[in-house]
């Protein structure tokens, strides 16, 4: 397994949970990453994005200000700080390899990513 994300678990409304993203990847550090996400019934939707460095991120105005991304290039991870959460963030939650190295509007598009992992579910209720 290439991506293998966990951390997902049921939490109550305004509560937080932290998802993490192990890639065993020997060419991690040279590309971007980023997270989407897969409600029942819904198309998959962008949730974040980082550059290969760490030092640009992108986030979908549904999580702004709520959810943070971030990367340890040295131990091959990505994670995902979710606060505040809402029942609408219930998903599915993939993270992915983007073919390019930064972070751009770009970002949100699934075409850009060309390695995929199995998703972790959250669930947040009300």
């Amino acid at each position: 397994v290439q991506l293998q994300a966990s951390g997902g678990g049921l939490v109550q409304a305004g509560g937080s949970l932290k998802l993490s993203c192990a890639a065993s990847l020997r060419t991690f550090r040279s590309y971007g990453m980023g997270w989407f996400r897969q409600a029942l019934g819904k198309e998959r939707e962008f949730v974040a994005a980082i550059s290969r460095s760490g030092g640009g991120t992108v986030y979908a105005d549904s999580v702004k200000g709520r959810f943070t991304i971030s990367r340890d290039n040295a131990k091959n991870m990505v994670y995902l700080q979710m606060n505040s959460l809402k029942p609408e963030d219930t998903a599915v939650y993939y993270c992915a390899r983007d073919r390019r190295q930064t972070a751009t509007p770009d970002s949100s598009k699934t075409g850009t990513y060309d390695l995929w992992g199995q998703g972790t579910q959250v669930t947040v209720s009300s």
